[in-house]
């Protein structure tokens, strides 16, 4: 088997399948693993992994934690309010000073698009071991949230076999605030890899029309798309038109925080239209799966009803399957280094 190809993990839209299937595999062996009761492997013993969260998050934090932790490494905890950011550090020292204590890999949040390219290429100029585990960038991408939304799927329509090839012309409703959505961007990524046609539902505020091309405008520093054939992106504007035929739904929160203007006027107009209620639901005539990336804003973009008790609503399955994700990550990573232990 190869070695994994990359040194840092920034985001999806390099990806081949090869790079998919192996995040997913080593997925369902940690999966597996933690379903026999076997709480810890030593696969990472002696690593050390710090988390540096420069913006708040309970689900991506804790579960990288975790999963570090599941794996025998040693975890760092970056706490801002606490750090010398107060003293005017800059985020770029910040990381540089936990590679320079030995970190192997850092996983890095923050509001701001592309921090994490900017500390890996820092990192890069000086030779540094360290690797870096985008754990979302503004807008922009949050490769293991699309990683493991791409694995809730996959499970949820495989029988027998994990394998994300089952998604091939499967509609997957992509719904609400996609313009200030990172999840978006990496689901989009992850899902048309394999064949799933996405359709981005939502006013034109929250869902504009350029977003059609997403996947087609591959990143500057890249000179082709690694996959060859994408599933398809097409917008909707009605709800109940589009939830039909849909095979499968993810459910975005309203980023208010991240609207740099009042792009939406009226959130009750906004819920009217676009929330996801039993009464829509039924207007699609199988039992399709239902995410959400949390946090949830209840009656808002989801009604309480379905999130607890539409059968298929599979968010807590989603939190459940970020810690395998995030360990086949990590372990990955520290395969690209030389740091670990065979499995």
């Amino acid at each position: 088997m190869k070695i994994w190809p990359h040194k840092h993990i920034l985001t999806l839209s390099d990806f081949s399948q090869d790079d998919y299937l192996r995040v997913i595999n080593l997925a369902n062996r940690f999966s597996l693993l933690i379903n026999t009761g076997e709480k810890k492997a030593d696969l990472l013993k002696g690593s050390l992994v710090t988390s540096i969260f420069f913006e708040a998050s309970t689900r991506t934090r804790n579960s990288f934690e975790l999963a570090a932790k599941r794996l025998s490494a040693e975890v760092l905890s970056f706490s801002p309010s606490s750090s010398s950011l107060t003293k005017g550090e800059t985020f770029l020292d910040t990381a540089l000073t936990y590679s320079a204590i030995g970190s192997d890999i850092l996983v890095v949040r923050h509001s701001s698009s592309d921090v994490p390219f900017e500390i890996s290429k820092r990192l890069d100029l000086k030779n540094a071991k360290t690797s870096v585990l985008n754990a979302g960038d503004g807008l922009h991408s949050h490769p293991s949230q699309g990683l493991l939304d791409l694995y809730t799927l996959t499970k949820f329509f495989s029988e027998v076999n994990t394998d994300p090839n089952i998604l091939k012309g499967k509609e997957i409703l992509i719904l609400g605030d996609v313009i200030h959505s990172r999840v978006a961007r990496s689901d989009m990524w992850a899902l048309t890899a394999f064949g799933a046609n996405i359709i981005l539902c939502g006013p034109e505020e929250l869902v504009t029309n350029e977003l059609e091309n997403f996947v087609k405008k591959t990143n500057s520093a890249q000179k082709k798309d690694p996959i060859q054939n994408r599933g398809s992106i097409s917008i909707s504007r009605s709800l109940e038109d589009s939830i039909k035929n849909a095979d499968g739904i993810i459910v975005l929160r309203l980023q208010k925080e991240r609207m740099a203007q009042n792009l939406l006027n009226c959130i009750k107009s906004y819920s009217n239209q676009f929330c996801l209620t039993p009464e829509k639901l039924n207007l699609n005539q199988k039992n399709i799966p239902i995410l959400h990336p949390g946090p949830i804003n209840r009656g808002v973009e989801i009604s309480s009803l379905v999130v607890d008790s539409y059968q298929n609503c599979l968010i807590e399955s989603q939190v459940s399957n970020g810690v395998p994700i995030r360990m086949a990550l990590l372990y990955l990573l520290s395969e690209y280094q030389g740091n670990l232990k065979a499995i």
